[in-house]
């Protein structure tokens, strides 16, 4: 199989080359970024891949995936949150042209990622499977764009012939990525390297915010899962045991101190204001209102298990986090 990968110097993406890499059904790997700076590690010499530097905005990409069994598209911008037409161009824009390059070069499969951010807000815990709707779960961009993403999916699905397959992750966290979402959650600000178990004495976080996580390398396996077996249609993908505030303070060795949402979300709200945080609030009050999913449909389907836990993938960030960990391309690079 020759699989065209998008966004492949990014978190998910470095984890999918690899993954892809290693099963034997695939025989090439194009991977495809905006930015190809890439370490010897990161490139991968001798290995069945090739890389293209294209930008999905403006570039033309049906000649990049002429001739491929799957397009895995994984490209995605989430900073500037100020200039969300910034990001629209990139995640919308960018989207729709990779749909109409897979059209136009005849691609078979292709495989794009959604996210749990795409799904309609919680009415209580119970999970969720993939029927939930996909309205976004606040009016962040982010969860605008990943829910329009949907609508262009469902487009694709009608018109194109092609198998779609759509993946919703919940959050997506590896060692190697730390420094990369440090910049993009937190900013300059942040003190990567004092976010480590034992020097927070005290987690302040509402007790009322669960959430999902999977470790970058269970995802990547769900996709090459997805890829050799030409698997179709929507999937949630997350990590066994939701993330409560006992499990965040457990992975700091904090005690956890509640704090209202109110709260909070007014102190993410001013820094993001003053420009101090790139994180925008209303990607908190997504936070809130995100469903459990269920992730039935991938274990049954894709005989897939995840190897880590919530918690154990977020202690795999705050590790990175801590050693100030990053990675040989573009946007994973130590700082």
């Amino acid at each position: 199989m020759d699989v065209v990968v998008t966004g492949a110097t990014g978190n998910i993406g470095t984890a999918v080359v690899e993954r892809l890499l290693a099963a034997p059904e695939v025989t090439r790997v194009r991977g495809v970024a905006r930015r190809l700076l890439l370490d010897e590690e990161a490139r991968r010499p001798g290995e069945r891949v090739e890389w293209h530097e294209a930008d999905v905005r403006t570039d033309d990409l049906a000649g990049l995936v002429r001739g491929a069994d799957c397009v895995v598209h994984l490209a995605w911008m989430f900073n500037p949150t100020h200039h969300p037409e910034t990001t629209w161009e990139t995640n919308a824009v960018g989207t729709a042209r990779v749909l109409e390059a897979v059209a136009a070069a005849g691609v078979p499969h292709v495989v794009a990622a959604s996210s749990i951010a795409a799904y309609s807000p919680r009415v209580d815990l119970d999970p969720v499977e993939e029927s939930w709707p996909t309205h976004g779960t606040s009016a962040a961009s982010y969860c605008r764009e990943k829910a329009y993403v949907e609508r262009l999916l469902d487009a694709a699905e009608a018109g194109t012939g092609a198998v779609v397959a759509r993946l919703r992750p919940a959050f997506v966290f590896q060692r190697r990525a730390a420094s990369e979402q440090r910049r993009i959650f937190g900013g300059p600000l942040a003190p990567q390297r004092l976010v480590r178990p034992a020097l927070v004495p005290v987690l302040p976080f509402p007790a009322d915010v669960p959430f999902q996580a999977i470790h970058a390398a269970d995802l990547a396996d769900a996709v090459a899962r997805v890829v050799v077996r030409r698997a179709g249609g929507p999937f949630n993908l997350a990590a066994d045991e939701v993330v409560g505030a006992e499990q965040l303070a457990e992975v700091f060795e904090a005690r956890h101190v509640p704090v209202p949402k109110a709260v909070l979300r007014g102190l993410i709200a001013g820094g993001w204001k003053a420009r101090a945080l790139p994180a925008d609030p209303r990607l908190f009050d997504a936070l809130s209102r995100l469903p459990v999913m269920s992730t039935a449909r991938a274990r049954r389907e894709l005989d897939w298990r995840p190897r880590l836990t919530g918690p154990e993938a977020v202690a795999d960030l705050v590790a990175g986090m801590a050693e100030g960990a990053g990675f040989g391309t573009a946007p994973l690079h130590a700082s």
